[in-house]
């Protein structure tokens, strides 16, 4: 075949040289100058990055910031007690300014390994909140002692701390419940714990924190909603995502309309090791001595509640009665893995993603789910699924979400929110890619100010990401979970998220994750784990506010 000069060919098919015709250009000027010519050159380039960074900034940029409530940490202190101190649990306590010596001491290695780990100083310098953990509650035994050593740690200190008042070990959450020196809690449990014990604090009137999800069946949801829209508590759902500053900022950005109409959002939770596929290790003082298994295990009424909602949807297969009066270190440790006790990937990981966008669009529950997947990879016994897809419906506003998850793929997916104009990238970072089909930036796309494809804005909230050793940080750093920044400062998100529900107590107002936006995650994990477990859509009746089949 001949060759064809540019003129020739269809519009469609030239290239676009005029970047590389202006680079040629330049060199051929600064060619003449001997020695200043790469050293000029480069000012040129920077220039020329400087001239597209400041067009990004003019088009997109926002000042957005997650909402700040007015600190009064110097008012009334707020007593906790503490249900749950496992590896959750106890982060949690860390987020509050309040760790064990030894994780303490453990901090300050890290920290002299690496000048990039500055978790050690973040953890000192956190605002004092002005709370006192008063009493912990955990069913196996070296976890209450460590959430005991924790809550008693008050000035921060490693090894050779000097304890205060140490906080009291109770059995039983009941009678954590029942102490009137405790005003609030903070609920850090298996989930198939999560609804019984919200609905037993809002009626001992105490102020909750829950971890997600919301709940473990759909029954026990309306009386969760029920129980907290009729006290007078304050209510926050773990999810710490609320506090990220550029969700704020692609929520903005959307509500400005400058990517467009939106019809298709993307999320996704990829993992490739064990302990990110809930295989924990097994405590070495772990046995039937130190862990209370019946009070693990439940109420045999509530089990029989629990094995009848799931017969009467058809899934008696995925759960085994035969096995929950055996005492099991596996399940007690790697719960997640099993229905008996786990939400599975939509629970436990899906709510992330779906509060995410929840909070930049205002989603509420959407009309219908479908899901498939299965254990593919880790069959160790498990029948909660390793991979799976489900697609999120929303026909009253034109769009739909669509969760991938795979525990044995550590594929970095960031969210995407597609708009016709351009679509944002979210995870570490806040990315614009304009489209090259875009009618609102056609004009700047010929101008070549715009390159279609390519990055067009990027913001960061902060610097590059700790040295951090756990694999499951890791994933949450990556995702921008872990780190946030308020007026240029770094703060953990779980203490962010805390301490907006610490303030909203002082002050008698609503949280950003209450009973609301906590109903909407849990209806919608819920038809999303039903489409799956049943293999068919299920949709939501918003009139009378019901899962049903179609």
């Amino acid at each position: 075949m001949s060759e064809k000069k540019q003129e020739d060919l269809p519009n469609k098919y030239k290239t676009d040289n005029s970047h590389s015709e202006g680079r040629r250009n330049a060199l051929k000027t600064l060619a003449t100058l001997p020695v200043l010519g790469a050293m000029a050159y480069g000012v040129y380039k920077k220039k020329s990055i400087d001239n597209k960074n400041q067009h990004a900034s003019d088009i997109f940029n926002t000042d957005a910031a997650p909402a700040s409530i007015k600190l009064q940490s110097s008012g009334k202190k707020i007593r906790l007690g503490i249900i749950g101190c496992g590896g959750r649990g106890t982060y949690l306590m860390e987020a509050l300014g309040f760790s064990t010596p030894e994780n303490v001491s453990n901090l300050k290695e890290e920290s002299k390994k690496s000048s990039e780990n500055t978790r050690y100083n973040d953890f000192l310098e956190q605002d004092d909140l002005n709370v006192e953990i008063i009493a912990v509650c955990d069913i196996f035994d070296v976890s209450a002692k460590n959430g005991v050593l924790a809550g008693a740690n008050i000035n921060r200190e490693g090894k050779r701390a000097k304890f205060k008042k140490m906080p009291i070990i109770y059995k039983h959450y009941q009678e954590l419940l029942a102490s009137p020196d405790i005003d609030a809690v903070i609920i850090a449990t298996p989930d198939h714990w999560h609804g019984t014990m919200i609905i037993d604090a809002a009626k001992a009137g105490k102020h909750i924190y829950a971890e997600k999800p919301l709940t473990w069946t759909v029954p026990e949801t309306y009386l969760v909603e029920e129980a907290i829209k009729n006290s007078d508590i304050v209510f926050q759902l773990g999810h710490q995502g609320r506090q990220i500053e550029i969700n704020h900022r692609a929520k903005q950005m959307i509500e400005k309309g400058q990517i467009g109409t939106v019809t298709l959002m993307e999320v996704s939770t990829n993992r490739n090791d064990p302990n990110g596929a809930w295989v924990y290790p097994i405590h070495p003082e772990a046995n039937p001595r130190t862990i209370d298994w019946k009070q693990f295990e439940g109420h045999p009424q509530r089990i029989k509640e629990y094995m009848d909602y799931m017969t009467s949807a058809g899934l008696a297969k995925y759960v085994g009665p035969e096995t929950r009066d055996k005492f099991s270190l596996e399940r007690f440790f790697r719960w997640r893995c099993w229905w008996d006790y786990s939400t599975g990937l939509t629970g436990d990981l899906f709510t992330h993603e779906y509060d995410a966008m929840n909070h930049i669009m205002n989603l509420g529950i959407p009309a219908s789910a479908s899901a498939s997947g299965g254990v593919y990879f880790f069959k160790d016994g498990r029948t909660v699924p390793d991979v799976l897809q489900s697609s999120f419906e929303f026909p009253d506003r034109n769009m739909s979400l669509l969760y991938t998850a795979t525990l044995a793929s550590q594929y970095k997916r960031s969210r995407k929110i597609m708009g016709t104009d351009a679509t944002i990238e979210l995870g570490g970072t806040l990315n614009v890619i304009v489209d090259s089909a875009s009618q609102q930036y056609k004009d700047k796309i010929e101008q070549g100010i715009i390159k279609p494809g390519d990055v067009f804005y990027r913001y960061a909230s902060g610097k590059s990401i700790d040295a951090l050793s756990a694999p499951t940080e890791k994933y949450f750093a990556e995702r921008g979970l872990l780190f946030s920044y308020v007026e240029g400062k770094r703060y953990n998100t779980t203490f962010l998220h805390l301490r907006e529900w610490i303030e909203c107590i002082r002050q008698g107002v609503k949280t950003s994750c209450g009973i609301k936006e906590a109903f909407e995650e849990a209806i919608t994990s819920h038809m999303g784990t039903r489409a799956y477990l049943e293999g068919r859509t299920m949709y939501w009746d918003s009139d009378k506010r019901i899962i049903t089949k179609g």
